[in-house]
């Protein structure tokens, strides 16, 4: 028994120094064995060992020689971002858009295809994967060097299971990931779509030096990503973050999950549009049509944004006082019209009150907008190589 916790230690202890490693020549780009030594505290034995395993694994490269003032030059070791890949996948009220991403999140790879009925799952997921596969001939990918595809999705998962448990805004329910493996063939992971552009912000947004934030996603619906001390949280039942199904309308409008007068039927991108369009003879189809009226001053443009920007701060408000975060961070496609309302809507949020105020807490719009969710879901198949962030509560 004592041999066998000895054993786990050391893997531990072993597993550990390999990602303090490679997350440091990935930080560093370029770095000697002897730097990577003194910076993270380890033998040079260990450093050559990791360095060898991740040379044959072809995550590195030996570079050169840096300068030296005698005895033998260090070998410098090069990061490689492209050794290895993984994919995202984002499902929205009626699209699924594809990425693929190297090592440093950068995007090489981007499509989208629209969908009718997400209830047409197999027919969905043999797209992806013909999309997938053609990516990876294309771009003469071994498939040994893809890490896997993270899946970003519009509800309640368990991501242990792999089961989306509930969407209702695209319809779905009860449906497990775990039998599209043998298709897809690479490791799948999911996650709620908020959770994700939340993972997304943390690793590689704004939020990336913040400890306590809610990312707050505006779409078609309303979800939230928290975070708690560095930690994603996720709640009991995983299901932490439906902040859109809090009521703000006694008795109010009836929303897709059976509740009436819920945050995301006031809030949401679906709702400003259905609010301009229903007192407009010259409807709109897109948000940037409505910020492009909205930018001539035309009046129903303006109030429609108005009555908008009102029901979004009742909402931001609530989670304010609930959850008393650092930051908030405004994520979604309405992330990307922000000098139209942001000043007005921190003006709303921050009336004269007895709990907080803009000088302690700050309100941001989504660094990386649009991408946020599907780069995290990316990011997904990424923290066995990493450990980016693991922690859950």
């Amino acid at each position: 028994m004592l041999n066998s916790k000895s054993n786990i230690d050391q893997e531990s202890i072993k597993n550990s120094n390999r990602k303090k490693i490679l997350n440091l020549i990935a930080e560093k780009r370029e770095y000697t064995k002897q730097n990577i030594s003194k910076e993270i505290g380890v033998s040079i034995p260990t450093v050559i060992a990791n360095i060898n395993e991740l040379l044959k694994e072809g995550l590195v490269e030996e570079a050169g020689v840096e300068g030296s003032t005698g005895g033998r030059k260090p070998i410098i070791v090069r990061f490689l971002p492209d050794s290895k890949y993984s994919f995202g996948v984002e499902f929205t009220l009626n699209n699924v858009r594809i990425v693929l991403i190297n090592l440093d999140a950068e995007i090489k790879f981007d499509a989208s295809f629209k969908v009718s009925d997400f209830k047409n799952i197999d027919d969905i997921i043999e797209k992806i994967h013909e999309i997938t596969n053609n990516v990876v001939g294309e771009e003469k990918i071994s498939h040994k060097d893809i890490l896997g595809i993270g899946f970003s999705l519009p509800g309640t998962v368990n991501e242990e299971s792999l089961i989306l448990e509930l969407a209702p805004n695209i319809g779905m329910k009860n449906v497990s990931f775990k039998r599209f493996f043998q298709l897809l063939q690479f490791p799948i992971y999911i996650e709620n779509e908020a959770n994700s552009a939340a993972f997304g912000e943390l690793n590689l947004g704004i939020a990336k030096k913040m400890r306590n934030l809610v990312y707050l996603s505006i779409n078609e619906g309303i979800g939230a990503g928290i975070v708690i001390q560095d930690c994603l949280y996720k709640g009991k039942n995983k299901r932490a973050g439906e902040l859109g199904h809090m009521t703000i309308v006694p008795n109010g409008k009836l929303c897709n999950c059976g509740r009436k007068g819920c945050l995301e039927q006031y809030a949401s991108i679906k709702s400003l549009m259905e609010d301009y369009n229903y007192k407009n003879s010259k409807p709109v189809s897109t948000l940037n049509e409505f910020f492009s009226r909205v930018e001539q001053k035309e009046d129903l443009a303006m109030l429609a944004l108005e009555k908008y920007l009102s029901f979004l701060a009742i909402g931001i408000q609530n989670i304010l006082l609930i959850l008393d975060p650092h930051y908030v961070v405004l994520g979604g496609e309405i992330s990307d019209f922000s000098e139209y309302y942001l000043k007005d809507l921190k003006e709303k949020i921050f009336v004269e009150n007895s709990f907080y105020d803009d000088t302690n807490l700050k309100i941001f719009t989504s660094k990386l907008k649009k991408d946020s969710s599907i780069l995290g879901a990316a990011l997904l198949p990424l923290q066995k190589l990493f450990s980016i962030n693991e922690k859950i509560i």
